[in-house]
C-alpha cells in the first residue's frame, strides 16, 4: 500500500513539473501573454493592459486548432466573438460582458440565428 501511495505521489509531482509556464513579453505599453497546454501547444494568446485583458484573444485546443477568438476592453468581453466546434461556428456578440446575441452557423446547413 505504501509503495502504491509513493508511486502516486511521485507521478503527480512529475506531472506538475511537466506543465509549461506561461510566457509574458512587453509589447509597447501592453504585455503579450501566451499560455500553454501540458503537451506544449498554445492554449491562449492575447494582451494585458494595466493588469486587465485587452484587445484580441485567441484560444486553441490541445491539437493547436483555433477554438475561439474575441476582444476584451479593460477586462470586459466586447464585440463579436467566434467559437469553433467541429462543423459548427457560433458568433456571439457581447455588450459590456453580457451576451447580446448568438448566431450559429453549421458549415453543412443553413444559418440559425438567436437574437
Amino acid at each position: 500500500m505504501k509503495k502504491i501511495l509513493l508511486i502516486a505521489v511521485l507521478a503527480f509531482s512529475f506531472g506538475a513539473y511537466a506543465q509549461i509556464e506561461p510566457k509574458f513579453e512587453k509589447d509597447g505599453n501592453m504585455i503579450k501573454a501566451t499560455y500553454y497546454h501540458a503537451n506544449g501547444e498554445i492554449s491562449q494568446q492575447g494582451y494585458f493592459l494595466n493588469e486587465k485583458l485587452q484587445g484580441k484573444w485567441k484560444m486553441f485546443n490541445e491539437d493547436g486548432d483555433k477554438i475561439a477568438v474575441g476582444n476584451y476592453d479593460k477586462g470586459i468581453k466586447t464585440g463579436k466573438w467566434v467559437f469553433w466546434e467541429g462543423d459548427t461556428v457560433k458568433e456571439v456578440s457581447f455588450d459590456n460582458n453580457k451576451i447580446a446575441s448568438v448566431e450559429q452557423i453549421d458549415s453543412k446547413k443553413s444559418i440559425v440565428t438567436n437574437r
